[in-house]
């Protein structure tokens, strides 16, 4: 599967925006789902079919470019189809005009009865749930959705990630399993064993040890081609990938810095922490420079697309690179994952963990949808352990079979297509999740991209071993907070990228840090934190 992409500075903006404004609309407006009387009768509290009679629906789709063109046409689809009795119509919209598209639709009201794997993001959730366009499904969750429902009870941080700050949750997501780590993870960091065994040294487990590695790398001609061409450590989405790992060695981003680049706990005094701007960040940032400017790290970082990373990889140039899975994606073996670094103070942290909550509004139900329970009940059959081996490996001794210790395998007609298909292409045949962004629940057991295989579930139980106590899901906003973050907070966001980027590679001085922190508390830093503390009380519960 392909996780989530998108750049660094655009997933800690859009991560920390949260809600839109809404319109405040209280319950009776209509906004809670409800069937009419026939759709009821017509309704099976439990099992299969869902529905007497068959229904119709139609989904307003987001579609990868590794997907089929006509999701019907898919094993998953039509079986779930005669099972259900619920005939779908997905209407598939590219991902690259996904956003255009769907904001359209919503704002003209022609809208079908739900959103499907259309990334409808947290603001919206709130805008047209308070609205009623989008349904509260609260209650309908409680009675018409046992697999998710016990989700919402094993982990009561998807919980309160999915509650808005009108109590409503209005959509199912994408989730990760919290005990699936090499999935949270996503793009370890991997080092070449092949190259640490010819510089005869172990794998590093200090900043000042990484540090050497890359310096030998770079003055040795490690692929004995005759040129110093090796490129000692790159990445995907930039130098904020690498810069978030290296913070963990400083115990920056203790509460997880994918969904939280900005803001954790200070361990001294329990409050919150706004790390970006703390002095000893600065010292994260001129090792960075350090590696930066002795030519450490790949000088194309700040523009890398992940086609030129990967040509890289496949000439055999990286000593290090955080990408999924070496083999997968650029064809090399010989790479291990590395755990957390120790830094200079002790600090040893793995923070680069993602939000289980992948994608929040995966599955959203509108206003036009006649048959909301059977709707909700239709989508839930897949968060249980049934439907979503169904939906990940298809039929069983059809297109995977189960090992007599239990693990679940692909046959050879997907994992060795004989037609010479790649994985992603023989599963599109048969299911819709290759590209991501599907409501769902992601466990490895039955989830087979490069996240389950063995040298990515080594390097998750290497980060196991300093990863991060706690980790907070992303924080929602009233509508006054969002008016703020969504201005001055985001310009503080861009301030800072803009400036640690100029830091890393020398075209700004150390020796106006002072100054640059003083620039951001200017920005209206005191207002940010205060937000963020009201909003981190709603979430853990001390106000609502």
């Amino acid at each position: 599967m392909k996780t989530i992409k998108t750049t660094a500075l655009a997933l800690s903006v859009v991560l920390t925006l949260g809600v839109m404004s809404g319109c405040g609309v209280t319950e009776d407006k209509g906004n809670t789902a409800k069937s009419d009387e026939k759709a009821s009768r017509n309704l099976n509290a439990t099992g299969f079919p869902i529905v007497n009679e068959k229904l119709k629906l139609k989904l307003f789709t987001g579609k990868s470019p590794q997907n089929g063109n006509k999701f019907e046409d898919t094993t998953v689809w039509k079986e779930y189809a005669k099972m259900s009795n619920i005939d779908a119509e997905f209407q598939l919209v590219p991902f690259e005009s996904l956003t255009e598209k769907r904001n359209l639709a919503l704002a003209s009201g022609d809208y079908p009865d739900a959103f499907y794997s259309a990334r409808v993001p947290v603001a919206d959730l709130m805008k047209y749930g308070s609205q009623g366009v989008f349904l509260k499904l609260n209650d309908l969750i409680e009675k018409n959705a046992p697999n998710f429902k016990k989700l919402l009870d094993k982990y009561p941080d998807l919980k309160k990630g999915l509650t808005m700050p009108d109590g409503g949750i209005y959509s199912l997501p994408s989730i990760y399993s919290p005990e699936f780590l090499p999935m949270l993870i996503g793009t370890p960091l991997w080092i070449n064993k092949n190259w640490l065994d010819k510089l005869n040294m172990k794998e590093p487990e200090t900043t000042e040890e990484f540090y050497n590695y890359l310096k030998a790398v770079k003055d040795s001609d490690m692929n004995g081609n005759g040129q110093k061409d090796e490129v000692p450590l790159s990445g995907m989405f930039g130098i904020q990938t690498i810069q978030r790992y290296i913070g963990g060695g400083w115990g920056f981003g203790n509460r997880g810095a994918v969904a939280h680049p900005y803001v954790d706990v200070d361990p001294a005094s329990n409050n919150l922490r706004f790390y970006r701007t703390d002095p000893k960040y600065k010292e994260v940032l001129q090792y960075m420079n350090k590696l930066y400017s002795e030519g450490l790290i790949d000088k194309e970082i700040f523009t890398l697309k992940d086609t030129a990373l990967y040509a890289k990889g496949e000439k055999g140039l990286l000593g290090a690179a955080f990408v999924p899975h070496p083999q997968a994606v650029m064809n090399q073996k010989g790479y291990v994952g590395l755990g957390a670094l120790k830094g200079p103070h002790g600090d040893q942290l793995f923070v680069s963990v993602k939000n289980p909550i992948a994608w929040p509004g995966a599955f959203v139900i509108t206003d036009k949808n006649k048959n909301p329970e059977a709707t909700l009940r239709w989508m839930d059959h897949f968060y249980g352990d049934e439907g979503a081996t169904f939906y990940f490996m298809g039929q069983k001794d059809v297109t995977y079979t189960q090992k007599p210790d239990g693990k679940l395998e692909f046959t050879d007609e997907v994992k060795n297509n004989p037609n010479g298909l790649t994985l992603d292409q023989a599963v599109a045949k048969f299911t819709t999740w290759p590209g991501g962004s599907y409501p769902g629940y992601v466990q490895e057991k039955y989830f087979k991209g490069s996240e389950s295989l063995p040298e990515s579930v080594d390097a998750g139980k290497k980060a196991s071993k300093n990863l991060i106590k706690e980790m907070w899901y992303s924080f929602n906003y009233t509508e006054e907070e969002t008016a703020f973050m969504s201005s001055k907070g985001a310009d503080i966001h861009k301030f800072i990228t803009e400036t640690e980027a100029n830091l890393i590679n020398g075209t700004a001085s150390f020796d106006d840090w002072d100054k640059y922190v003083a620039n951001v508390q200017k920005m209206g830093l005191d207002q940010y934190l205060s937000i963020y503390k009201a909003a981190y009380e709603r979430y853990s519960g001390g106000t609502r």
